[in-house]
């Protein structure tokens, strides 16, 4: 689900909170090690995230945030701000060159350079806070 964030609207604040879980507070991400990723360029897109980034070829990029139920990631296009809300169910990260998400029949590719370099730590948590949200279903006993 895509939503238009560039102004706050209470709607998509309790569609987030009911989909994913509330946002962490301030100790709870130093706890954590921060919850937010560094602003990492933007390499590809499904032809269905084509609308929401930037015509001309202008560098485009986009941040993920943790929840605990799953993640929000932060596309800016313009003046205008795109929210992406992804559950921890639908998410499937793979390691390409750079770092490729799907979910819901779309994809984001982010292009391997310093700032994605940068983000190391933060993939390894986010990876961490799957495989926790996964392992809670886990129904066969080894």
């Amino acid at each position: 689900m895509i939503l238009n964030s560039t102004y706050n609207d209470k709607d998509h604040k309790e569609m987030i909170t009911d989909l994913i879980g509330k946002p962490y507070s301030f100790f709870e991400a130093i706890r954590l090690g921060g919850i937010g990723s560094k602003r990492m360029m933007i390499n590809d897109v499904s032809p269905n995230l084509q609308s929401y980034l930037n015509y001309v070829d202008d560098f485009n990029y986009a941040n993920i945030e943790l929840r605990s139920g799953g993640i929000l990631i932060y596309i800016n296009k313009g003046l205008k701000n795109f929210t992406w809300v992804i559950p921890f169910y639908h998410l499937v990260l793979y390691k390409t060159n750079g770092a490729s998400i799907h979910a819901q029949g779309k994809f984001i590719n982010f292009k391997n350079n310093v700032t994605f370099r940068e983000n190391k730590g933060f993939f390894k948590r986010l990876m961490d806070m799957k495989v926790a949200y996964d392992e809670r279903f886990n129904f066969i006993d080894v």
